[in-house]
């Protein structure tokens, strides 16, 4: 399992049989998101205070590749095949798109203001990103375009697909509760109470590992009011 330390710019690597941290990787400035592609032999690391992505090679627990991308990178998800890792970047209200095999950005997607979680449905063809502005945008992967924009609840934060891929999950922190979205309508069809300032990041659902947690309070924006202003451009 690999874990990032926010605070302390490493990745913790983490042996699951016995639940002991065997090493630490040192990367750049204040990691967040962590994701794993599907054969396991790659971990990319969203370094959110250095607008970069640190690709790590598990075989060897070392930093292989600094991939610069746009500003504020904090969720980061690998598609089904492996061949691309897309990152939300806060910052720049933006997704960058990472050509896995060459670990270079291919495109830049502009979405909802303020992109902080991010997901991609079991078949690759669909990304979703959760933004602080209360939507979440729904990139067609195969032209990397936004196809429609959800509106969700206060400051959403954590967002994930079921492994059938037919529903998502977001987890709205200023409101305490979960939106669930029909993915083959694109609505939110339930909204589910949950306890204080939800949040998360990566697989939080189904049968894949979950990799997130709680940020540093430092890190935690302050919610504001609810926005309905459409995406930027």
């Amino acid at each position: 399992m690999y874990a990032a330390g926010y605070s302390t710019n490493n990745v913790f690597v983490i042996d699951t049989a016995t639940n002991t941290v065997v090493t630490m990787v040192p990367v750049v400035m204040q990691p967040t998101g962590v994701a794993v592609n599907p054969a396991g032999t790659f971990a990319y690391i969203a370094n959110t205070n250095s607008n970069s992505v640190s690709v790590i090679d598990t075989s060897t627990n070392t930093e292989v590749a600094i991939i610069p991308v746009a500003r504020g990178p904090v969720g980061v998800a690998v598609n089904p095949a492996g061949t691309r890792a897309y990152v939300a970047n806060s910052g720049s209200g933006s997704v960058s798109v990472i050509n896995t095999l060459t670990n270079t950005v291919i495109a830049t997607i502009r979405v909802a203001i303020d992109p902080f979680g991010i997901a991609v449905n079991p078949t690759g063809t669909l990304a979703y990103v959760a933004a602080e502005s209360g939507f979440v945008s729904v990139i067609d992967t195969s032209n990397n375009t936004v196809v429609t924009t959800i509106q969700v609840g206060e400051v959403p934060f954590g967002i994930a697909v079921n492994p059938a891929g037919t529903l998502a999950y977001v987890a709205n922190s200023a409101d305490n509760n979960v939106s669930v979205i029909d993915t083959s309508t694109n609505t939110v069809v339930a909204t589910v109470p949950v306890g204080h300032d939800p949040f998360a990041l990566g697989n939080f659902i189904g049968a894949l590992p979950c990799l997130g947690g709680t940020p540093p309070p430092r890190f935690r924006p302050t919610p504001r009011p609810h926005s309905t202003l459409p995406p930027r451009p």
